[in-house]
């Protein structure tokens, strides 16, 4: 058996397919919906790995890959190195003579397909990882004008002793149907991405270090994390899932409250005087104001993470414990002398935790105005030191023992 669960028997599958829409509409977040949708996919056939594809103009992007072989063996960072990687359509891959074909494709043996077809199968990973795959199944992914947007490429369906064995008819028309819900989902989730980008882009008119790329790797490096702490604290992480879907998004707007800071502190290269600082973290409280009223749960997921990213372990962040309509402190949470007192420890939400630790993170490993980007030594060295001062000494311990990940992270929204 292996993660995604056993084969669903003919009788559950129109079941299935009903509750699929109701599952990938509870998702709003891209990187999730792509996980959610592979997932359901391989459940849907015993189906040991997979990926998806997203069409982008001539070529097809790599986003997003499962494969339990190496998942139970601690590997699964290993597929981190092939996201983002671009294939041309004019090419004879399989996944590309589906996009261009708009048909499904059903190979038995991905080692023996006949050399008069007019696709074959690229075995660099199998070369470079171990693996072997054998069958495949390729299916588009078309949104209602008949447009295909990506491909769902679904491998080695797996017999009740674990061996791979070929998709067969009733696999494919099965996966017809679900690739026409997924394709639907694929699409909303899109359309909210490219709405979230603009809205970083906003705040990166004003701020050149606020940029698209540096979002989308702090909103990666905090799932990362939430990951692997829910891992040591949950055995069924079902209920995780959706946390994971508001968190990416809300990571990605950390700091958009950076809309309404002056130009002359934004830009400044050197480091800013005690009045540019308090000046610089109103943008706390201004990102608050652009989510208010909350009526949803991403609202207040997005709202958590504002407010609690720039809290530190130690207590001396900001802005602590702070009502966001006065400015002034909480009844009961004054610090000395009537100031406001900062949050600390497990005061400090985990979704602003593992923020905190993802955007310094990256940010040492960046290029900024009035520095070069660290080493990776340099800042690990860092981060290790700021344990228990600035982050949460679990949340390094992980970053620290997940920096191939985290750096593979990195490389897929270089600037």
């Amino acid at each position: 058996m292996n993660s995604t669960g056993i084969r669903l028997f003919e009788s559950e599958k129109l079941n299935a397919l009903s509750n699929l829409a109701l599952t990938l509409n509870s998702v709003s977040d891209l990187d999730v919906m792509m996980e959610t949708i592979l997932t359901e996919a391989r459940r849907f056939v015993g189906a040991e790995a997979g990926s998806i594809y997203i069409k982008e103009e001539d070529k097809l992007i790599f986003a997003y890959s499962q494969n339990d072989f190496f998942a139970k063996d601690g590997r699964d960072e290993l597929s981190l190195n092939y996201k983002n990687k671009r294939i041309a359509l004019i090419g004879n891959s399989l996944a590309s003579y589906v996009a261009l074909a708009n048909l499904p494709l059903n190979i038995a043996d991905a080692y023996n397909i006949d050399l008069d077809k007019p696709y074959r199968f690229e075995p660099e990973f199998d070369r470079k990882s171990g693996y072997v795959t054998r069958s495949i199944l390729t299916m588009p992914l078309t949104n209602i004008r008949r447009e295909v947007i990506g491909i769902l490429q679904i491998i080695n369906r797996l017999d009740e002793k674990g061996r791979p064995r070929t998709f067969d008819r009733d696999d494919e028309q099965l996966m017809v149907l679900f690739s026409s819900t997924a394709a639907m989902a694929l699409e909303r989730a899109q359309l909210i991405r490219q709405m979230l980008l603009r809205s970083v882009k906003m705040a990166e008119l004003r701020d050149p270090l606020e940029t698209t790329f540096h979002a989308q790797r702090v909103a990666s490096l905090a799932i990362l994390l939430y990951k692997h702490w829910a891992a040591r604290r949950y055995s069924d992480l079902s209920g995780v899932k959706k946390n994971l879907d508001h968190l990416h998004i809300a990571a990605m707007l950390h700091d958009v409250g950076k809309v309404g800071v002056p130009d002359h502190i934004l830009n400044k290269p050197g480091r800013l005087n005690p009045e540019e600082r308090r000046e610089m973290e109103k943008h706390v409280l201004i990102g608050l104001k652009l989510f208010e009223p909350i009526t949803s749960d991403l609202d207040s997921m997005i709202y958590d993470v504002v407010v609690n990213h720039h809290e530190r372990w130690d207590g001396d962040g900001y802005p602590g414990w702070i009502d966001p309509a006065t400015g002034q402190p909480c009844p009961g949470r004054e610090g000395l002398n009537g100031r406001v007192r900062g949050k600390k420890g497990e005061e400090i939400s985990i979704f602003g935790r593992v923020t905190a630790v993802a955007d310094v993170f990256d940010a040492l490993s960046s290029k900024r105005v009035y520095k070069e980007a660290f080493d990776e030594d340099l800042v690990c060295q860092i981060m290790e030191q700021e344990s228990g001062h600035h982050f949460d000494p679990e949340l390094v311990d992980i970053l620290l023992n997940n920096i191939r990940p985290a750096r593979s992270i990195q490389e897929r929204f270089p600037e």
